[in-house]
């Protein structure tokens, strides 16, 4: 028999049974299998099988399977930006050139300015992965799901002692994110407020809300979005949280509550929420008032009942209606979740929760958007039952012992001011004590070329000569990254030291019309000038890209 070698990726099963080479009525089959493929040919068989059977393909050119992934043309041109492209192409390719992409990223692990979770176990990995295709929204359709997330605001309420009976269902929603729950718990809060006003026909058109300066953005946006007024505690040096007398003084007629915040962005620090319950119980009877208190507990809410249970900021204070707290942070699930609970039923109007029977039940929902995935909440779930209060306590720990020996490691350095507190969440803020040559935004701009991102900012209203550096310690920051952290720091100081001085020197003995400027505006000045060249490196960055 005659071997030839064909190149074809066919199976072909063909009868021959009326083929002029062939005198028998048997009908005979030929069979060409899968690459490498290898065709016995009887000797007496005809030129006319060849002509019948010759199926063989010619490779074109054009065929990507042969191509190198980085040799294809997918990778040779560039990707439309603007416009969706025309044409398909293979999910190989796509998949490699957003993955090279995202290379440039910065490592999530190494996001030493984010509170948000960045690492969770495998198991927790993979049920997020089974329910990724689950809209939370659709209750009757995945009634588990909505149930998980019941006993989550169950326990959550619980964790924070709202006065509920055994087997009693708590009040709250899971949300996008706090910023989602305060929205939430501020719309609840203006609407009880103009009911009473209604009520006892009073002007009910100019609505404010009292908290401090050092509030997260979402609250600023909750204020501009829904036409509330918002009255800032100003900030001073050395103490950078609400001042609870201060904030109790600005309280009027017309404020719906007072924001304290459990874990303040900037330093970490726990506002006093006793002491403001307290001063705002006595100013309540003496003009008749009834200001509530809203705590922002988005960083701290998971981190004061494991680490500091004897606190009092949740509902064992009467004036406290609701809380919230981001699940994405210290509830230790990735980014996407967050909690508002109130106290009891009647501190949420009924007129602010929907009903819709379009997904197949009545389903009652208080939410500012509607679908969402159900992943979060079921990791949620999943922490809360995995690890306990023993878990939570034991992270919470191990969080609060390395923030210890990244800030000890620090102030071992002589180079820096530590500005945050050693009790609250756990972080390290911190500021340079000698900023004439060098300053916080150089340190935090060089740090980068280890991979590390250490944010650099000004204090707000009434503190902003003062800057800071900020690391923030999650669950997957260990005693052995807070070391080397201390001595990439140390690197980067001594690198910046035999640097000349750039803009400082110029601007150290400055004077303003013969005056010589004082230390603090010499720093104002120089912060500026450090926050404008980095947003042109990054605008410049963004342009490239």
């Amino acid at each position: 028999m005659k071997r030839h070698i064909l190149s074809t990726i066919y199976t072909i099963c063909s009868s021959s049974s009326n083929s002029t080479h062939s005198s028998s009525t048997t009908k005979q089959k030929h069979y060409y299998t899968f690459f490498p493929l290898v065709h016995f040919k009887p000797k007496n068989q005809s030129s006319k099988l060849k002509e019948d059977m010759v199926l063989s393909k010619t490779v074109s050119e054009s065929d990507v399977s042969i191509h190198s992934t980085f040799a294809s043309r997918y990778v040779r041109n560039s990707l439309p930006r603007f416009e969706m492209p025309e044409n398909s192409i293979p999910k190989e390719a796509a998949y490699q050139i957003i993955n090279d992409e995202l290379m440039l990223d910065g490592n999530p692990r190494l996001n030493l300015a984010s509170f948000v979770t960045t690492w969770m176990e495998p198991e927790c990995d993979k049920l997020m992965m089974e329910s990724i295709n689950k809209n939370y929204v659709d209750m009757d359709e995945y009634p588990v799901t909505t149930e998980l997330q019941n006993r989550c605001v169950n326990m959550i309420a619980r964790l924070f002692n709202a006065p509920l009976g055994d087997g009693e269902a708590a009040v709250g929603v899971g949300t996008v994110g706090s910023s989602e729950a305060i929205m939430l718990a501020g719309l609840a809060f203006k609407r009880q407020w103009q009911n009473k006003r209604k009520a006892q026909g009073l002007p009910y058109d100019k609505p404010n809300i009292v908290t401090g300066a050092n509030v997260q953005v979402c609250w600023e946006k909750f204020a501009r979005y829904f036409e509330v007024e918002l009255k800032e505690v100003n900030l001073r040096e050395d103490y950078y949280v609400m001042d609870p007398v201060k904030a109790v003084e600005m309280v009027d007629e017309n404020t719906i509550c007072v924001a304290a915040i459990l874990g303040s962005t900037l330093t970490g620090e726990f506002e006093d929420v006793k002491l403001l319950n307290d001063l705002l119980v006595e100013k309540n009877k003496q003009t008749g008032w009834d200001t509530p208190i809203h705590v922002d507990a988005a960083s701290g809410g998971f981190i004061a009942p494991f680490l500091y249970p004897e606190l009092e900021w949740d509902f064992r204070l009467p004036l406290v209606k609701s809380i919230n707290v981001s699940g994405h942070k210290y509830g230790l699930v990735y980014a996407g979740i967050g909690w508002v609970v109130w106290r009891t039923k009647t501190d949420l109007p009924d007129e602010l929760i929907f009903h819709i029977n379009y997904l197949g039940a009545d389903q009652p929902t208080f939410t500012l958007n509607f679908s969402k995935g159900s992943s979060q909440v079921i990791a949620q779930y999943y922490q809360l039952i995995r690890l306990g209060f023993e878990g939570y306590r034991n992270v919470m720990d191990n969080c609060r012992e390395n923030m210890m020996v990244l800030r000890q490691g620090l102030e071992k350095t002589g180079r820096f001011k530590i500005v945050s507190k050693e009790n609250g969440v756990p972080l390290v803020a911190f500021s340079l004590k000698d900023s004439s040559r060098h300053n916080e935004f150089e340190v935090a701009h060089t740090l980068r070329r280890f991979g590390w991102i250490v944010p650099a900012y000004t204090m707000p209203a009434d503190a902003q000569h003062v800057t800071v550096l900020r690391v923030v310690i999650r669950e997957d920051f260990s005693r052995t990254l807070a070391e080397r952290l201390v001595a990439d720091f140390e690197k980067v100081l001594h690198e910046l030291d035999t640097l000349p001085a750039r803009v400082h020197a110029k601007m150290a003995n400055g004077k303003v019309n013969g005056v010589k400027k004082t230390p603090e505006e010499t720093q104002r000045e120089v912060t500026a000038y450090w926050k404008k060249l980095l947003e042109t490196k990054k605008t410049n960055k963004n342009t490239i890209c």
